[in-house]
């Protein structure tokens, strides 16, 4: 697997196929293997290059040395992109695509097109009006119960709270053991997601200067916040469109996987190069 070193630490990636360049973003508590399935959709007509993010899949630990922010989390993204050396469909989930329009901004001549799976820009709620800002406290508080659970030492609560809240209540203890364990090692990574959200400085100014081809997909059943960003979003950049999946949650990657990646691959081959255009 090929990796990238970032100020002495290594950030991994697969890299297969030819044609178009995408790179994929998975979300927050996840790795690459979030995007499994579309990368088999889109084998044959794209490149397909996904990064496992810091502290996630087998991506070595963040290194703490600085204060946690996006631009440290898309550091590695736009280094992989660097070494593509051409333009990119950019494509990211929840934690992932608010990376993505991170990368987006700092090198908006590198991406071709966006495709973002309710990308969690909790910041554009922070700094709207009094309907954004009571949804801005509904996700704090989420973060809130990560943040305290990391410091206590309450993996297991800390992380059965943030499932619950993006996967509807009982999700957690209808998982299985194994994979709750899992799933509870990763909390300290969320608690930093949280913060480099919250903290990002972007504003909706900087998103409507985002140009590229953009589909924001948002599942009909998610929490209030996350539909709430998409329609900022789209309503901001001036070529974006919404998908919404009927019956879907947030994590509609995976339990709605054949509509998400029939709405993604559709607009890779819609916005891919000309010779790579579906006939």
């Amino acid at each position: 697997m090929p990796s990238i070193d970032i100020n002495g630490t290594r950030i991994t990636y697969s890299d297969a196929g030819t044609g178009d360049p995408v790179v994929l973003i998975h979300c927050s508590s996840a790795s690459g293997t979030e995007w499994s399935s579309l990368c088999e959709l889109l084998t044959g007509d794209f490149r397909r290059v996904v990064p496992d993010q810091w502290s996630c899949g087998a991506s070595d630990p963040w290194h703490g040395r600085t204060t946690f922010t996006l631009a440290e989390e898309a550091a590695p993204i736009l280094a992989i992109i660097d070494r593509i050396g051409m333009p990119v469909h950019l494509v990211g989930h929840s934690y992932g695509g608010g990376v993505a329009l991170r990368v987006a901004r700092e090198r908006p001549d590198m991406i071709r097109s966006l495709s973002l799976v309710e990308p969690s820009a909790f910041h554009v709620l922070r700094r709207g009006g009094a309907r954004e800002r009571r949804l801005f406290r509904e996700i704090a508080r989420v973060a809130e119960t990560v943040a305290r659970a990391v410091t206590s030492g309450d993996y297991w609560g800390g992380m059965g709270r943030f499932v619950d809240y993006w996967n509807g209540e009982g999700a957690w203890n209808a998982m299985a053991h194994d994979a709750r364990i899992k799933l509870s090692q990763r909390l300290g990574k969320v608690a930093l997601d949280f913060q480099a959200l919250f903290e990002e400085p972007a504003d909706l100014a900087d998103y409507a200067a985002l140009t590229p081809p953009t589909l924001i997909v948002c599942g009909q059943r998610s929490p209030g916040p996350s539909r709430r960003i998409v329609e900022m979003l789209a309503d901001t950049m001036p070529q974006a469109r919404v998908e919404r999946i009927a019956g879907a949650g947030h994590m509609s990657p995976l339990t709605h996987r054949d509509q998400v990646n029939a709405a993604i691959g559709n607009h890779l081959q819609r916005t891919a190069a000309p010779r790579r255009r579906a006939a």
